[in-house]
C-alpha cells in the first residue's frame, strides 16, 4: 500500500469527521487496514482506537463508498458496530461463510433481537447498531458514498483475535513509502 494513499484516507477521513462534528482526540491513534492486499480502496478501512483499556475498547472508523471491511469474527471479543453517519451495511453470518448453515440465527439489532438468515445483509442508518458476540462472522461496507462507523468492544486483540472467512488475509499494512507520512500509524510503533 502506498503511503501516498494512506495520507489522502486520512485528509478525506479528517475532513468528513469534521463536517459532521466528529472530534478527535489530541493525538489521535491512527490504524489503516487494507488486509494485506495492498488496495484499500476496494479492501479495507481506516480506524482511530480512542480507548484501550483492559475491559473495553472504542474505535471510531471511516469508510468510502467501494471499500469492504471483509468477513471474520472473533473467538473473544464482543462489539457493537455503530452507524454514526451515513449509512452502513453489514452482513453476518452464524458460522464461517462458506459452510452450510442450516436455519435462521439472531443477532441484536439497536438492542432488540432479529432473526437473520446466513448471509443476510442489515443496512443500519445513524445511530442504529448491531451486536455481535464472538462466533458470528460478518463483514461491513458504506451504503452512502462515505460513512462514520463506532466501534465499542470488550477488549480488543488485533494480532491474535481476528479470524478471516479467506485465507491469507492480514491485518496491517506493507507500506510503500512515495511520499513523507501525514500520520503515524498505530503498526509503525
Amino acid at each position: 500500500m502506498k503511503r501516498s494513499d494512506i495520507n489522502l484516507l486520512a485528509r478525506q477521513a479528517r475532513a468528513c469527521f469534521e463536517a459532521h462534528g466528529w472530534a478527535l482526540p489530541p493525538q489521535p491513534r491512527w490504524d489503516v487496514c487494507d488486509f494485506g492486499m495492498g488496495d484499500v480502496w476496494s479492501k479495507g478501512l481506516l480506524l482511530i482506537n480512542l480507548a484501550e483499556e483492559p475491559e473495553y475498547c472504542e474505535k471510531l472508523m471511516y469508510q468510502r463508498r467501494g471499500m469492504v471491511c471483509l468477513a471474520h469474527t472473533h473467538k473473544v471479543k464482543k462489539e457493537d458496530i455503530i452507524c454514526r453517519w451515513g449509512e452502513l451495511a453489514i452482513t453476518v453470518w452464524p458460522g464461517h461463510p462458506r459452510e452450510s448453515h442450516s436455519g435462521d440465527f439472531s443477532v441484536n439489532v439497536n438492542a432488540q433481537p432479529r432473526t437473520c438468515r446466513p448471509g443476510e445483509r442489515i443496512v443500519l442508518e445513524a445511530g442504529e447498531r448491531v451486536t455481535l458476540v464472538p462466533g458470528i462472522y460478518h463483514a461491513f461496507e458504506p451504503a452512502s458514498d462515505e460513512v462514520i462507523i463506532g466501534e465499542v468492544s470488550t477488549a480488543n486483540d488485533d494480532l491474535n483475535d481476528n479470524f478471516f472467512a479467506d485465507e491469507g488475509v492480514g491485518r496491517f499494512p506493507t507500506i510503500e513509502e512515495d511520499e513523507p507520512a501525514e500520520v503515524r500509524l498505530l503498526s509503525e510503533g
